[in-house]
């Protein structure tokens, strides 16, 4: 990847809170606001030089603010279908979606983004 490129990180929220069973699924919004903090106080894990983090939300978690260091981005629908959009609007630029999910998976590497499992980011 180009070191003077921003990486476009792109972090399935749903996926990755989802992934450890601690109760997030009794408070959505604030699992993710919990991912997001971690994020941007500990960003990517393995990426070294400029980074854009975007962690997309959807359902109950819609509306978590962004911070400085991370974009929150609200889908309007499906959560896999405005990652894919977010992707696909990158360019040429360097992105890597953070996600188990294989179908998504399977959609962002045919756009040419690299992929990897939620423990990148979320022991």
């Amino acid at each position: 990847m180009n070191a003077t490129v921003p990486v476009l990180v792109v972090v399935d929220a749903a996926n990755v809170v989802g992934s450890v069973p601690d109760g997030w699924w009794r408070d959505r919004r604030g699992a993710a606001q919990r991912l997001r903090d971690r994020l941007a106080s500990e960003g990517v894990p393995g990426i070294s030089g400029p980074v854009e983090i975007v962690l997309v939300v959807e359902g109950a978690a819609r509306g978590v603010e962004s911070v400085p260091g991370v974009r929150v981005s609200s889908a309007p629908g499906s959560g896999d279908d405005h990652i894919v959009e977010v992707v696909a609007s990158a360019g040429d630029r360097p992105v890597l979606v953070i996600t188990a999910d294989r179908e998504l998976r399977r959609r962002v590497a045919e756009l040419g983004a690299d992929v990897a499992g939620p423990r990148s980011v979320h022991p």
